[in-house]
């Protein structure tokens, strides 16, 4: 039979469609290595799997990852910070980034993913809730999502209609999480009801216990949420009572109390992993919240209940 002779593009893309695999056991579905379709948007694997404990992978990845955690347990570390993770939850993996995941040795993880590469994917998943600086959210209800990657996978045979059918299942994963995170959170702000400032001060709880020993202010952590300073001190007010910069040095004083007790770290050690560069300020932060300087707070003789007294979080659903 004689061979068909192609133009350079068809050669290339053929090339490109030999190279994807299909890989299925008992524990573990993966279609990787697909072709992208689009500059703006592509699928280049999606999977599933069911994790042995301790399964580790770690490195850096050239594309997009989300993770959806169907159940189980693992720890997500990026950044230097380490994220303990449950079912219900998804983590992004970006770009060029140094990351490590790991099952729980217990109770190990089982989780789907899509792998996304294009020049709308940053904004899209900004649009999802994965801001810069937060890579990990709880996710919404995870049936139709992993109705979508069991499709995907279905559809591994390499052909036009498959690539389009699997297309159509990520833009349905995509709007489906979009959908998901405006229905939290309207984009007019004049449509914002009051129990939605409750999603911005978890967010913002949860991106300052990620990155307090930064150097953050309220007005980065608001663009990150891209709402307005006031705003989202107003939500703090509503939730918890307080400004977002009094939680902020409230949580960096605890954690500094907790250092003071629990480790031999130095002053200034201590001081630079709570966010202080210079001593002299951060003593006089730590005294006006605990009445004491940190080396009288260490000392045998003062009473150690000051550390138990409860630390600000996330508010409640009753909040």
């Amino acid at each position: 039979m004689k061979k068909p002779v192609y133009s350079k593009e068809e050669e290339a893309r053929q090339k490109e469609l030999r190279k994807a695999r299909f890989t299925e056991d008992e524990r573990y579905r993966c279609l990787e290595n697909l072709t992208e379709t689009s500059q703006e948007l592509s699928l280049i694997h999606s999977g599933m799997e069911r994790c042995y404990p301790l399964h580790i992978w770690q490195g850096v990845r050239a594309e997009y990852i989300i993770h959806f955690v169907i159940r189980g347990k693992g720890v997500y570390t990026v950044g230097g910070r380490a994220y303990a993770l449950e079912g219900g939850q998804m983590f992004l993996i970006r770009p060029d980034t140094k990351i490590v995941y790991i099952a729980d040795e217990i109770d190990p993880w089982e989780y789907a993913w899509i792998g996304i590469r294009g020049e709308r994917v940053p904004r899209l998943l900004a649009a999802c809730g994965f801001h810069s600086g937060i890579d990990v959210l709880d996710a919404p209800d995870l049936q139709p999502i992993l109705r979508n990657i069991q499709e995907i996978l279905d559809l591994h045979e390499l052909s036009d209609p498959n690539t389009l059918f699997r297309e159509s299942c990520l833009l349905r994963i995509i709007g489906g999480l979009i959908q998901y995170r405006r229905q939290l959170l309207p984009l007019d702000a004049a449509e914002r009801k009051p129990q939605q400032a409750k999603v911005y001060v978890t967010d913002a709880v949860s991106y300052i216990k990620s990155h307090y020993a930064d150097t953050i202010s309220v007005s980065g952590i608001a663009e990150i949420l891209g709402i307005s300073r006031a705003y989202l001190n107003k939500a703090f007010q509503q939730e918890l009572g307080m400004s977002v910069q009094r939680f902020l040095i409230d949580y960096r004083m605890h954690s500094a109390a907790n250092l003071l007790y629990n480790s031999e770290m130095s002053i200034q050690q201590i001081s630079e992993a709570v966010g202080y560069e210079d001593q002299l300020t951060f003593s006089k932060a730590f005294k006006r919240k605990f009445g004491v300087s940190p080396t009288g707070y260490r000392h045998p003789s003062h009473p150690i209940r000051i550390y138990h007294e409860k630390q600000p979080g996330p508010p409640s659903d009753g909040a």
